[in-house]
Formats: structure tokens, C-alpha cells, sequence
């Protein structure tokens, strides 16, 4: 199912539950005196809803920069393999190297990748791989100042892919903490919870207000929800720069 169906569900889902908890609250309230709580509510709501929107603006802004870095990182570490190919290319046994770059980047595309779209645990193979790349660079001979700055080179390129594939991988298993998902649900209940006690003289007017307010929040929390994993939902940052590499390498 399309991701703009799922969320259009909860939406329109919780806007629906809150309208019909309002327009109870307004039939009881009318003769218990709830809407006459207007003023103090609105106190409290105004309090609760300016810290709630701080929090989620935080989330929000950290997750979509997050996603940004998680996209640049990979081409960072898709570049430098590729730069460390070609730097090894005047080094005895270059197709070696190049044959161990071409296996790590399938490796990355066809079984990490959908790990991390996941959320799974990735294993140690594209660890073993880009050890073996060090290895081949390491233990090439060279022979003439040329050869030796191109060694060096492409061992620091090698080092880039090492930083960039370790902070890819804390990337997919990072996400947001329990505490800051209690924290912004049950900001997002007492946030649609303290306008059921306004009152008003038009009760359909009070059931919209509240409607609108609820699917506004779920919304806000489904887009958390799909951005928690740069990698999957709504982010999705895909291989891509795996695949121009690997075509590169060929």
C-alpha cells in the first residue's frame, strides 16, 4: 500500500476519533458545564501545545537533516571507492583490487541496502570485503615515487570508505530514542485532549477545530515515523550512488 494512502488512513482515522470524542464531550458538557472552561483550558493548551511544537520542530528539522547526510555520505563512500580503484590502477595486480571494489559495492547494494531499509542487523561480510581491498592495496609493490603516492592515495580513500561505511551503518541503526517517542505522543494526546474542555457557540465549528487538530498531529507523527530510518519509509535514500560506481568499475 502507497505510503500517501497509509498515512491519508491515519489521518483521516484520527481526525474522525477526535470529532467524535469532541461532539460527546459537547452533549455531556452542555449540561455539566465543561464548555464553561473555556478561558483555563485554553491556558494550559497554549503551554502544552508551544512546548509539543518545539519538540516535534526539533525531531523533525534533526530527522530531515539526518536523511540529507545519510544521502551525502553514501556518495562520499561510493566516490572514494571508486577514487581509491583508480589510484591503485598503477600498482602491480590493479584488477585485483578493482575486482574486490566491484564485490564490496554489489555486496552494499544487494544485501545491505535492504537490510537497512529494514531496520535488520547488518553482518560483518562487507567488513571482511573491505579488509581484503586494504589487503590487496597493502601488499601491492611499489617500485618508484609515482607508484608510492599512488599507493598512498589510494589507502586514503580506502580510510574514507571506512568512515563513511561505519557512519552508514550507526545511520540505520539509529532512529529516534523511546523516551522522545513517549515524550511526543502523550504531548500529541494532551494536545488534542485540552481543547475538548473549550466551549463555544457553534458545536460542528468546535468538532472541525478539534478534527483538524488531531489529523494535523497523527500527521506530524507519521512523517516522524517515516523519517526515523533514512534508509526506509519515506526517506528511502536509495543505492544509487552504489550503482554509478558499480558501473564505473566495470
Amino acid at each position: 500500500m502507497s505510503i500517501y494512502v497509509v498515512g491519508l488512513l491515519w489521518v483521516v482515522g484520527a481526525a474522525i476519533v477526535a470529532g467524535g470524542l469532541a461532539y460527546l464531550v459537547r452533549r455531556i458538557g452542555e449540561t455539566r458545564g465543561v464548555v464553561d472552561n473555556t478561558e483555563a483550558a485554553g491556558q494550559v493548551f497554549t503551554l502544552v501545545g508551544g512546548l509539543h511544537a518545539v519538540l516535534l520542530a526539533f525531531v523533525l528539522i534533526s530527522l530531515f537533516d539526518g536523511t540529507s547526510v545519510a544521502e551525502d555520505g553514501s556518495f562520499r563512500e561510493a566516490d572514494s571507492l571508486v577514487a581509491a580503484v583508480w589510484a591503485a590502477q598503477e600498482l602491480p595486480d590493479s584488477e585485483g583490487v578493482a575486482a574486490q571494489a566491484r564485490a564490496y559495492a554489489r555486496e552494499v547494494i544487494e544485501r545491505e541496502w535492504p537490510k537497512m531499509s529494514e531496520g535488520a542487523e547488518i553482518d560483518g561480510a562487507g567488513w571482511v570485503m573491505l579488509e581484503g581491498l586494504r589487503t590487496e592495496v597493502t601488499a601491492a609493490e611499489a617500485t618508484d615515487e609515482w607508484t608510492v603516492d599512488r599507493k598512498t592515495e589510494a589507502i586514503d580513500q580506502l580510510w574514507t570508505v571506512y568512515q563513511q561505511r561505519q557512519e552508514r551503518l550507526n545511520n540505520a541503526d539509529g532512529g529516534i530514542n523511546a523516551v522522545v517517542w513517549f515524550a511526543l505522543v502523550a504531548g500529541a494526546i494532551m494536545a488534542v485532549a485540552l481543547p475538548l474542555l473549550f466551549g463555544g457557540p457553534k458545536p460542528a465549528t468546535y468538532i472541525l477545530i478539534v478534527s483538524i487538530l488531531a489529523g494535523t498531529m497523527t500527521l506530524l507523527l507519521f512523517a516522524t515515523q517515516q523519517l526515523q530510518n533514512p534508509y526506509g519509509g519515506g526517506a528511502q535514500v536509495s543505492p544509487s550512488a552504489f550503482e554509478s560506481a558499480l558501473e564505473r568499475l566495470r
